[in-house]
């Protein structure tokens, strides 16, 4: 299928102080979940730092390999999936991203839900969402059910775990860049 539409999901480790301890109570090789509709992740989208100092400040983020909090921490660890789509599921996607990037302000990035998925508790709430949350729930309301619960149960390692998602790369995120 030459004409068959992906979308791009990249996990990722920039071994920060805040990354390293979700870590140690994950046992996870990565802690962070971003979608992107391009293979060369020229943009991509998640719920994380809205600055690249300060982890506190978090919502819904427009990512860039080049800037921002990834070119701040140039050891990233990454591992990039694909996963085929159909072009009624991608257009979807992007429907439901839009109302996102239009309402950016009104979103918060949700640290209870994060104490939820240890509780094995979803906590959710209409304008906050953390990175895996926000990209499971992206996929979910496109029609695509990978898995078995809830988005607000979803974690990172959800993903590398998922038989669905064609692994692309792993490895230090500068090299996927100069291979991209």
């Amino acid at each position: 299928m030459e004409n068959q539409p992906y979308v791009y999901i990249m996990l990722s480790d920039t071994g920060t102080w805040f990354t390293n301890m979700i870590k140690t109570y994950t046992k996870a090789p990565y802690n962070h979940a971003s979608l992107s509709f391009d293979e060369q992740l020229h943009e991509m989208y998640s719920f994380g730092r809205k600055n690249p100092n300060n982890p506190f400040y978090g919502g819904f983020v427009k990512e860039n390999i080049f800037t921002g909090t990834y070119s701040k921490y140039p050891e990233t660890t990454c591992v990039i999936y694909r996963l085929a789509v159909t072009e009624r599921e991608r257009e979807k996607m992007r429907r439901i991203l839009d109302v996102f990037i239009r309402n950016n302000h009104r979103f918060l990035y949700n640290i209870l839900g994060v104490i939820g998925v240890s509780l094995k508790e979803p906590i959710e709430f209409s304008n906050a969402y953390f990175c895996s949350q926000f990209v499971a729930d992206i996929l979910y309301r496109s029609g695509i059910h990978l898995w078995d619960k809830l988005p607000a149960m979803i974690t990172p390692d959800d993903f590398r775990k998922n038989q669905r998602l064609e692994l692309l790369y792993e490895g230090r995120l500068a090299g996927y860049v100069k291979e991209a």
